[in-house]
C-alpha cells in the first residue's frame, strides 16, 4: 500500500523507519520530511496544516493510508478533511484533538469522567491569575492553554517565577496559545509516559517510556520539548498500568464518546505517579517526541499493523508483541536551545553511523545543504539504540554520539539516570 506520513521531525523519521520494516508498505512519502527522512523515503513540500492541500496531494499520488504525526494539523482538522475525502487516516478529529489543543478542555473532561488530576483554575486576565497564585503560593504550575510546541509550561518553585510566567504568557510569547492560562496544583512523584491506541471503542496499551524534559543534567534548567527518553518505564508496573487504564484512560474515552467525539488514534497519557497511584499530567493526541523514537525502535514493523487496525476500527483483534528489551534515545540539540540558537551549522560523521534494528540516528531538525547535513532546528538528532538491558542500550547510544562531529551541538549525558543510578549503587 502507498502511505503518506505528515511531519518532518524525529518522531516522523522513527515512524517512517518502522513503517518501512513492514512488507505492506509499497511506497512511502513524508511531507515535508527532513534530511534524514530523505535518505529512506520520498519527501514532499506540502503545507500539512491545509487539509484541502493534503487531501488533493493524497489523491493525486494514490495514497492508501495517511498517518498524521504532529499535533498542529490534527488541531487544524486535517484528519477530518481527509476522512471526508474517503481516505484511511490515523489521527483524531479536531474536536477530539482538543484533549491536547486546550488544557482547560482536558480538565473539564477529567472532572466529568472522574479521572484523577491536579487541582486547577483557568484565567483570561493576568491580574486575576496573579491573585490566584499569591493565594495558592508556590510551588505551582502555569500552562498556556493552547498548543505551544511543548514549551508553554512553567513549573514554578518560587512564587515570583509563576508571576513572571503570567506576564510572559499574556504578553504574547506563545501567541494565541497564551491568551488563556491554566494554573495547576504542583504534583509530586515520578513522571511516566503511557501510550495507548483507541479506535473509538477498544483501548490497546502499546508501551511506556520516560522523557527528560529539563535541558540540564540531573533534571535541571528550563523545560524543553524533550532531551531524551527510554522504554519501558519501570515505574509503570502492571498494577500502575491497570489503574491508569481503569481510572484515567477508559473513563476519558467513554466521556469523549458520550460527547459525540469518539477518539481514534494514539493517546499519549502523561502521568505523575506517587505511592503507586497515577494522576494525569496531560494528554497529547499524537506519539510523543522523543518517546516515539524508542517505541518505534522496539515495535518495528508491527507499528504499521497496529495503526492500520486503529484506523479501521479493528483494534479488538490486535495484540502487541513485545520483545524483552530496552531502548534509549539521546537528543542532540543546538547550543542555546531551548532559547535562541544558531541554524546552518554542519554535522559530520553521520554517514559512518550504523543503521540497524539496534542502532539508528533519527533526524529531528536537519536540512541537506550543498551536500552537507546541517542543523535547522533546536532539537536536531535523536541517537537511538536498543539492547537486552537499559545499560546496554545507553552504551550503544552514547558510543554513536562519540562518532558524531558537531561542535555546535550538546546533549545530556545522564539519560536514564533515575533507573540506571540505583543499579550502579
Amino acid at each position: 500500500m502507498n502511505i503518506l506520513i505528515l511531519g518532518g521531525g524525529g518522531r516522523e523519521h522513527a515512524l517512517a523507519w518502522a513503517v518501512l520494516q513492514n512488507p505492506k508498505c509499497d511506497k512511502l512519502i513524508v511531507a515535508p520530511g527532513n534530511a534524514g527522512i530523505a535518505q529512506i523515503a520520498t519527501c514532499a513540500a506540502l503545507d500539512i496544516e491545509d487539509g484541502g492541500a493534503v487531501a488533493n496531494f493524497a489523491e493525486e499520488n494514490a495514497m492508501d493510508f495517511v498517518i498524521v504525526g504532529p499535533e498542529a494539523p490534527l488541531a487544524a482538522g486535517v484528519a477530518d478533511r481527509l476522512r471526508d475525502a474517503g481516505l484511511l487516516v490515523f489521527g483524531p478529529s479536531a474536536e477530539a484533538a482538543k484533549l491536547e489543543a486546550s488544557k482547560a478542555f482536558t480538565k473539564e473532561v477529567c472532572d466529568a469522567s472522574g479521572a484523577p488530576t491536579a487541582g486547577w483554575a483557568r484565567f483570561t486576565e493576568a491580574e486575576a491569575a496573579k491573585t490566584y497564585i499569591r493565594d495558592q503560593g508556590a510551588p505551582i504550575v502555569v500552562k498556556a492553554d493552547g498548543l505551544a510546541a511543548g514549551k508553554g509550561v512553567v513549573v514554578a518553585m518560587e512564587e515570583q517565577d509563576a508571576l513572571d510566567a503570567i506576564d510572559e504568557m499574556f504578553s504574547g510569547q506563545f501567541g494565541a496559545a497564551g491568551a488563556e492560562v491554566v494554573i495547576e496544583e504542583f504534583m509530586e512523584g515520578e513522571e511516566a509516559s503511557f501510550f495507548v491506541l483507541c479506535d473509538g471503542e477498544t483501548v490497546l496499551p502499546i508501551g511506556t517510556a520516560q522523557d527528560h524534559k529539563r535541558v540540564g543534567e540531573g533534571d535541571t534548567g528550563p523545560n524543553t520539548g524533550g532531551m531524551g527518553a527510554y522504554s519501558p518505564a519501570p515505574v509503570m508496573s502492571d498494577a500502575v498500568t491497570t489503574r491508569a487504564l481503569d481510572e484515567i484512560v477508559r473513563p476519558t474515552m467513554a466521556e469523549m464518546t458520550r460527547r459525540g467525539t469518539p477518539y481514534q488514534g494514539v493517546l499519549y497519557v502523561g502521568l505523575m505517579i506517587r505511592d503507586g497511584a497515577p494522576r494525569l499530567v496531560e494528554y497529547n493526541v499524537r506519539f510523543g517526541d522523543p518517546e516515539a523514537q524508542v517505541l518505534m525502535m522496539r515495535l518495528g514493523g508491527q507499528a504499521l499493523d497496529l495503526m492500520l487496525a486503529t484506523a479501521r476500527g479493528r483494534l479488538d483483534k490486535m495484540q502487541v508483541n513485545w520483545a524483552d528489551d530496552h531502548a534509549m534515545t539521546v537528543v542532540m540539540a543546538a547550543q542555546g536551545y531551548p532559547g535562541a540558537y544558531k541554524k546552518g551549522t554542519a554535522i559530520r560523521g553521520l554517514e559512518d553511523l550504523p543503521e540497524t534494528s539496534f542502532e539508528m540516528c533519527f533526524h529531528a531538525g536537519t536540512s541537506g545543504t550543498r551536500g552537507e547535513i546541517t542543523a535547522s532546528g533546536g532539537r536536531v538528532l535523536n541517537v537511538t539504540a536498543r539492547g537486552d538491558t537499559l545499560a546496554e542500550a545507553r552504551d550503544r547510544a552514547y558510543a554513536m554520539i562519540d562518532r558524531i562531529d558537531w561542535p555546535e551541538g550538546f546533549y545530556r549525558r545522564d539519560i536514564g539516570w533515575r533507573t540506571l543510578e540505583p543499579e550502579a549503587s
